[in-house]
């Protein structure tokens, strides 16, 4: 509990589930309206880039570029992105004087405050399950408004399940990540660099799948092609059950025969020349090595 709130963290310690009612209420009469979007500090989830850059008619490779920085989530170096202030500020770029320029498209951190949401898995429980905490911050008076709601009316109202739900594989994958524990060591750049793709720029993840070598050892006869080439969600879904394969081995999208064939043809052999080397394999992709 002390690692998700510090001292300085204006998360509370107390883990909520939806049926929980917590009082809250943001509107333009309420005086602190839009100080929360002059000190952002955005994570921005991979369904975040997709409203986004469909909002402002950009690739996805353009909006990284022009709106968003890379941080690292965690000790190893796991990639995230955050939302870009606006240079030598901290000031949203999409804030205006009336409010959220883009309010129909906010990312999910928005919708979502003034909670935050933890995802988790409890200990031989074969399902993750959300929790979420209620966000203080010093500025803001929206938790004096008399509005009172359970979480999941909150969510609702907020439009956030939607969301939540094509989010979730991305929650799954670092979920899994983090309960693997600090044994595993850190991956390999490769991962990372087809993590960040296949999370974070959906158009560029969907050049590498309709690439020869994707098609020559992947098995698509199952999938909606069409829609994969013309729908960025469900490339965003595909794409979270092509990292659950490589980095997990949770296998969804079937390898062509003659290309697993030859993959292990070429392990064999690289054994047979190496035959001390215990690292033969390694640069697989792969998160929990």
């Amino acid at each position: 509990m002390s690692e998700l709130n510090p001292p300085s963290s204006p998360l509370l310690p107390l883990k909520l589930t939806g049926q929980d009612t917590f009082r809250f209420r943001c509107h333009k009469e309420i005086s602190c309206f839009n100080q929360c979007c002059k000190m952002i500090d955005v994570t921005l989830a991979p369904y975040d880039i997709i409203r986004l850059k469909r909002r402002l008619e950009m690739t996805s490779n353009e909006f990284l570029s022009l709106y968003t920085y890379p941080f690292e989530m965690d000790g190893h170096g796991m990639p995230g992105v955050k939302l870009k202030p606006l240079e030598e500020t901290t000031v949203c770029p999409f804030v205006t004087e009336e409010g959220c320029g883009v309010y129909e498209d906010r990312p999910t951190a928005c919708r979502y405050y003034a909670l935050g949401l933890m995802a988790m898995r409890l200990q031989d429980s074969p399902t993750d399950e959300n929790l979420y905490f209620k966000v203080k911050e010093d500025h803001c008076l929206g938790h004096q408004e008399n509005q009172e709601q359970t979480i999941d009316e909150y969510r609702k109202e907020q439009g956030v399940e939607e969301y939540d739900q094509v989010n979730r594989g991305w929650q799954q994958i670092i979920l899994k990540k983090r309960s693997a524990g600090p044994a595993i060591g850190r991956p390999s750049p490769r991962s990372y660099q087809l993590y960040f793709m296949a999370c974070y720029n959906v158009d560029s993840f969907r050049d590498f799948v309709f690439s020869p070598g994707f098609l020559d050892s992947y098995d698509l006869k199952n999938e909606n092609v069409d829609e994969l080439k013309k729908d960025d969600v469900a490339m965003q879904l595909f794409a979270f059950r092509f990292l659950k394969q490589v980095l997990y081995a949770e296998m969804s999208i079937p390898l062509k025969p003659e290309a697993e064939a030859k993959r292990l043809k070429r392990l064999e052999e690289l054994k047979r020349l190496n035959p001390y080397d215990n690292d033969l394999g390694s640069d697989e992709p792969s998160l929990v090595d």
